[in-house]
């Protein structure tokens, strides 16, 4: 493997491995910090609201007018500093909670600067590669291994280490069973979950440093003033049925997608009884089964053609959130999240591939940042505030020693289990893409149509 190869690799590692330390552990540590329910709701935006800028503004401003491992390496140092000084953002003792425009604002300043490092880590891989088609796929795996990666240092910080055996004391093996069997308890547990912003803005920091030894990708020349305003060309091809059929499921499924981070983290610790510590690794059994999902959904697409494979991703959220509904035990509750790299690769990734296949070739760009916004943007907005929304609604009491609500999961995820049922039969009856695609510009000079036109011609029964 190249030195440039593996520069890349350590890059997606980093890149993916700060998002993954704090996300899955953010919905459930707010609360303790007393924060209202808009409130929570507003913190947890600032990564949606931040997607949305991404595309419109700061990566093509980026693209055009920075190095774009020099703008990785200030936005890393700019983000990891923010996040870092979150761990430091406490309830006072006595009051009602912790002062909240600060933890907002530095969330806030992170997710602004990161969000855009999505886009450009992408694009620093793609210029730097011999064979982008080939050789993305296996750099950008490293970034799922860093989400993975991520969960495994708090399996450690998460013990109560004081009820831990001095170490030698015991043979290794015995120690090292003993220090994992005394995970934290409530209100310890929720105060060491803190942590998650010191990982998260070391690995930050670490990745601005590495940054300054990436090779050099220059910005690129501004394009027409047409390509500033592609998107809106884009969002024109949404007046043929099946596209438009395509982007209000993808909306919905979005949202569905949300909640599953919203609420999954707090169930498997207080509906099933896992383990503070173990939560995140749990979760991060999806990424696992990601990546064993992607290798056979070329395979998947071949047999059973996109609506099918579309609809089976969907349906996956269905049957995640009926067993966390119906079954809740520690074994289906952590088995099911297999399901995860059904609902990612088969829904989301084959959505991308989609647009890549069916809209024409100067509109694709801009058509995979439109369903981007839904996917990072919107839908999520809308999945959080639902997702705390329901925590309100179901919210039966207040556990008396450690003054943490108390829930009715099983009404929480027959929520967005209803509506993901509901948006794949909506996919099953109304989508009906093309059976066959042609290329759009060569089919258009034989007929006579426009690309555009040709390109979406009516789909076949």
């Amino acid at each position: 493997m190249s030195a440039t190869r593996v520069k890349l690799c350590v890059m997606m590692f980093l890149q993916f491995f700060i998002w993954g330390a704090w996300y899955p552990l953010i919905f459930g540590y707010l609360p303790s910090l007393g924060f209202s329910e808009w409130e929570q709701t507003l913190i947890l935006w600032t990564f949606n609201v931040s997607a949305i800028v991404a595309l419109f503004f700061s990566t093509q401003f980026v693209d055009r007018n920075f190095a774009a491992e020099k703008f990785l390496a200030f936005s890393h140092l700019v983000g990891g500093a923010a996040i870092l000084a979150l761990f430091w953002i406490r309830k006072p003792e006595g009051e009602g909670s912790a002062p909240f425009w600060p933890f907002f604002g530095l969330l806030l300043l992170h997710c602004l600067f990161y969000v855009p490092t999505i886009s450009i880590t992408n694009s620093i891989a793609f210029a730097n590669l011999r064979d982008p088609q080939k050789d993305f796929g296996p750099v950008r795996l490293w970034g799922t291994i860093g989400w993975i990666a991520a969960a495994w240092p708090f399996v450690f910080i998460l013990l109560d280490w004081a009820k831990v055996p001095a170490f030698g004391s015991l043979p290794f093996t015995d120690w090292l069973g003993k220090a994992l069997g005394t995970p934290l308890l409530d209100p310890q547990l929720r105060s060491m979950t803190s942590y998650i912003f010191v990982v998260a803005g070391v690995a930050s920091l670490a990745l601005a440093a590495f940054s300054l030894v990436l090779p050099h990708t220059p910005p690129k020349p501004a394009g027409e003033a047409t390509e500033r305003l592609a998107w809106l060309e884009a969002v024109k091809l949404l007046r043929y049925p099946f596209l438009a059929v395509l982007f209000v499921v993808t909306f919905f499924d979005a949202t569905v997608h949300q909640m599953y981070f919203v609420w999954t983290g707090r169930f498997l610790e207080k509906g099933v009884g896992i383990p503070g510590n173990w939560v995140t690794p749990v979760m991060s059994i999806g990424q696992v089964a990601e990546i064993g999902t992607l290798a056979v959904l070329a395979f998947a697409l071949r047999k059973l053609g996109w609506r099918y494979t579309m609809v089976i991703g969907i349906l996956g959220h269905a049957v995640r959130f009926a067993v966390f509904a119906f079954f809740p035990q520690a074994v289906p509750a952590i088995l099911v999240n297999v399901l995860h790299g059904i609902c990612y690769a088969f829904f989301f990734a084959t959505v991308y591939m989609f647009v890549e296949e069916f809209f024409p070739k100067d509109a694709r760009a801009s058509a995979q940042g439109l369903f981007n916004v839904l996917i990072l943007g919107v839908g999520p907005l809308c999945g959080t505030f639902l997702g705390n929304r329901l925590g309100t609604w179901f919210q039966t009491g207040v556990s008396p020693e450690t003054n943490e609500p108390i829930y009715d999961f099983r009404s929480i995820f027959l929520v967005p289990a209803g509506i993901a049922l509901a948006a794949a039969l909506t996919l099953l009856v109304f989508f009906h893409p093309p059976q066959k695609k042609e290329a759009p510009e060569e089919e258009g000079k034989r007929s006579g149509d426009s690309p555009e036109e040709e390109g979406m011609k009516a789909p076949a029964p």
